[in-house]
């Protein structure tokens, strides 16, 4: 595996590798690699010729400096991880200045409404740099197709609109929320959860399965109730918001209409980590 550390190393591997026509897959994280990462790579390993993987812990999507600091960064294990896994090529590991070349700076984007649903609302800025990070890795690694967790469903549809905005020849997939065997979304920040935290989380899933089953049986408000009696019963848990919205647009709704697709959406604090979570109804 080709580990790469500096933008012009990157550029030159990517120039090659275009000019012998390889199809290029990429998966950008932030590190602290766990098996929900390798579902990415194991996904574009199946569709491409070339996987690459980034690994970029991005200042300017964080609203919060504590959050940042205590970010996992496991480099070593990660590098070591990826080698490991056999589906990915290379991986870029770009210093600041590879992203940021005139200082921590995000973009503004019009992502026609989706950024100021659920994370926009709580989370103010937070998609302008996601958006200015993953504008900034798809130009220099220049995939074909680029992967993503349904996880994070709504940064998902942000990096869509991204790209139809931007009119870039990258094809956007979603790949499926992969769990702990608890059903806990498998997540880097799970990494700062202790055991009996862990074990706790589970019910977050677990809620979002119940909400699958309540799903136009009863009323929205009436799901929205359950759901917050049961987190006032979590001790060490914070429920931040919970919402019903429509997968097109994310808006939230306050009525299912049978022609239309939802999607329930959870954060929980547990201590002071900050989990998401979403799911599908059907």
């Amino acid at each position: 595996m080709e580990i790469f550390k500096t933008k012009k190393t990157l550029l030159d591997y990517i120039e090659r590798q275009k000019e012998m026509g390889k199809k290029v897959g990429f998966a950008p994280t932030m590190g602290a690699l766990h098996d929900g990462h390798i579902s990415l790579y194991e996904a574009a390993r199946k569709e491409n010729d070339l996987v690459i993987s980034s690994i970029f812990v991005n200042p300017t999507q964080f609203n919060n400096a504590s959050d940042l600091e205590k970010y996992p960064r496991t480099i070593e294990k990660d590098i070591e991880i990826l080698e490991k896994s056999a589906f990915v090529d290379a991986v870029y590991i770009p210093e600041v200045t590879d992203i940021y070349p005139e200082g921590l700076k995000s973009k503004e984007y019009n992502f026609d409404g989706l950024e100021n649903e659920m994370e926009g609302k709580y989370r103010p800025g937070h998609f302008n740099g996601v958006g200015t990070v993953v504008e900034e890795l798809f130009r220099q690694v220049k995939p074909d197709n680029a992967y993503f967790g349904d996880k994070d469903y709504q940064q998902l549809a942000i990096i869509k609109k991204l790209v139809e905005k931007l009119n870039l020849p990258i094809k956007i997939h979603g790949v499926p929320i992969y769990r702990e065997k608890n059903g806990l979304a498998m997540s880097s920040r799970n990494k700062r959860l202790d055991h009996e935290q862990c074990e706790a989380a589970k019910v977050i899933y677990e809620t979002l399965v119940k909400v699958n089953d309540w799903f136009r049986i009863i009323t929205v408000s009436e799901i929205y109730q359950r759901v917050r009696d049961i987190f006032e019963d979590q001790r060490g848990m914070v429920l931040e918001y919970f919402e019903i919205a429509d997968e097109a647009t994310l808006k939230e709704t306050d009525f299912f209409y049978k022609d239309r697709n939802y999607r329930a959406f959870i954060v929980v604090f547990v201590g002071d980590v900050r989990l998401i979570d979403s799911m599908h109804l059907d």
